[in-house]
């Protein structure tokens, strides 16, 4: 019987590898991801310069830019990039605490590998350290005041802080907070809810220094007058109709042809027109307003009209800054001329001016009575300084919202990770069976950030999370941690280095999560193509390729 040929199952073209193999590889990909990122966590962190396909260069410490720069083969690599990118669309923050706790909970999970515990063991026992963590997280956090103007500094900067821009401190911060109480939109019961995306906008104008940033109680757009001769560029409170339908004579649907057989019909056609724009523009002066805006077309005419009844006009101006314009004046955008009201004039904003600002004309329509959108003007020396910065506000703009959507505070600088992990390890020996000792290993893989923390302050990192676990272990004061700084060993709450506790439980849930998912692949096969049966079994259908195809025949290799 031993004499047969081995029976081939799999193509000759497929790898497989399976068993212990495999997760030895995810979980070397995954520590190769979080090493890569390591150094960018905390105060005193390393920047990284990425070269991108087109030469351009990105320079960052923001975990999730980095990573989305990076190609990457290894599949297990990629799900954890996919991690920081949820943690960056969900809560905005602590993409690079996300990677190096994910990376170091498969790190430990590795020796009980080797010791051929079952995966499924070893994710058990991670969810329920996992349940217990965020347990712990909700019994040191700590209510804040959303009013509370120090309190919330203090909050976004300790996200900045780990940033390029901590060295201008409060600025960022306040221009986050600013923005984000500016846009939030009441839900009652205390709930804010602030969309970044669509009422923040920032506009990064090279020149100038970083202190002239502001944010705006209105918007910005980079559009000037139309006739810039004729209408004014100052207004004082004025009176703002937003169209979005073009003011210039309507052609036909298709290619439409008229026959004229006499000069004058030509004459009234042209009459016509000029007719129908004059309405159009009677239409909206009857408003009397003394800025128009419009995100299509205007024709020379209505222009004429415009200017000389001394109204401003501006024209195709994009979808979201017109709805940007009707959040801040109280506007309404109207779609057809016709249908104008009274109370589709926006009339809250107290100046609209142009300004030139570098070599480019930029409309201002600011001092808006309680606007609800806003514009963040960002100045600095160079595009990559402002790139930066705009990464940074990002982030602080997420953590302000965070903190308005839930109003809790974690103690930063590791503190939260050690007293989760004091807890645990406490918890630890009333696990029963084989569980305990994945549970001790996730107790210990939260030391990771306080210990990279201290890793990126360059000190003596065993002695220091001694003491620090030392001062944790009987649990009395969670907020002692570290101070990435100077490295000391200080109390967080008089040191006011806060972390949002929205962000701290999304870290966990989201690493703990992915870890289990990587230590429970145990196969990997690669090189599956779609081939045709040979010898065509049937009747072939068509080939069609589409896009993806094209793509993935060749970056498979046989």
């Amino acid at each position: 019987m031993a004499l047969h040929a081995p029976v081939l199952v799999l193509k000759d073209s497929l790898k497989r590898e399976s068993g212990a193999k495999v997760h030895h590889a995810n979980i070397q990909a995954a520590k190769a991801v979080a090493d890569i990122i390591r150094t960018t966590l905390g105060p005193r962190s390393m920047l990284k310069m990425l070269l991108d396909a087109s030469g351009g260069i990105v320079v960052t410490n923001d975990g999730n830019a980095i990573l989305r720069e990076i190609d990457i083969a290894h599949p297990a690599a990629k799900s954890m990039i996919e991690l920081s990118r949820t943690q960056d669309e969900e809560v905005g923050d602590g993409t690079t605490s996300v990677i190096v706790l994910a990376g170091e909970m498969l790190h430990v999970a590795e020796t009980f590998i080797e010791k051929n515990y079952h995966p499924t063991v070893i994710c058990r026992a991670y969810t329920r350290a996992l349940e217990d963590a965020l347990a712990v997280l909700d019994k040191i956090a700590m209510p804040v005041d959303v009013n509370d103007r120090v309190a919330m500094l203090g909050l976004v900067k300790s996200s900045i802080g780990t940033k390029f821009t901590g060295q201008f401190g409060d600025l960022i911060a306040d221009l986050a907070i600013d923005a984000t109480t500016t846009a939030g939109v009441d839900l009652g019961q205390g709930m804010r809810e602030v969309d970044i995306k669509k009422y923040i906008k920032v506009e990064k104008i090279p020149g100038g220094q970083l202190e002239d940033s502001k944010v705006l109680k209105g918007v910005m757009f980079n559009k000037d007058v139309v006739a810039p001769g004729k209408m004014k560029r100052k207004i004082v409170n004025p009176r703002i109709i937003l169209l979005d339908c073009p003011v210039e004579y309507k052609k036909g649907e298709n290619q439409t042809n008229a026959e004229l057989m006499k000069e004058e019909d030509w004459q009234l056609l042209l009459e016509l027109e000029e007719e129908y724009i004059k309405n159009l523009c009677a239409q909206i002066l009857k408003f009397k307003p003394d800025l128009v805006v419009t995100e299509k077309g205007l024709s020379d005419l209505a222009i004429h009209y415009l200017s000389k009844a001394g109204v401003s006009a501006i024209r195709r101006l994009r979808k979201t800054d017109n709805n940007r314009i009707a959040k801040a004046c109280g506007a309404v955008i109207v779609n057809r001329p016709e249908e104008l009201q009274e109370s589709d004039v926006g009339t809250r904003a107290g100046l609209f001016e142009v300004k030139k600002i570098g070599d480019e004309y930029f409309s201002f329509i600011i001092d808006c009575q309680d606007p609800k959108a806003c514009t963040v003007l960002l100045r600095g020396a160079s595009k990559d300084v402002l790139n930066e910065v705009e990464r940074n506000l990002q982030d602080a703009l997420s953590v302000a919202r965070n903190i308005l959507k839930n109003p809790k505070l974690l103690p930063g600088g590791g503190a939260s990770e050690l007293t989760v992990s004091a807890t645990l390890k406490q918890k630890s020996s009333s696990v029963e069976g084989v569980e305990k000792w994945p549970y001790e290993a996730a107790a210990l893989a939260f030391e990771a950030i306080p210990r990279t923390l201290l890793q990126n302050c360059g000190l003596n990192v065993i002695r220091t999370m001694t003491q620090l676990q030392g001062k944790h272990a009987n649990g009395e004061n969670p907020w002692v941690g570290i101070d990435g700084r100077s490295g000391d060993i200080v109390d967080m709450k008089e040191r006011k280095i806060w972390d949002s506790y929205s962000v701290k439980a999304q870290t966990f849930k989201t690493a703990i999560e992915s870890a289990c998912m990587l230590l429970r692949i145990d196969d990997i096969v690669s090189g599956i193509k779609k081939k045709q049966a040979p010898g065509g079994g049937g009747p072939k259908q068509p080939q069609i390729e589409t896009e993806g195809d094209a793509d993935t025949e060749q970056m498979i290799p046989e």
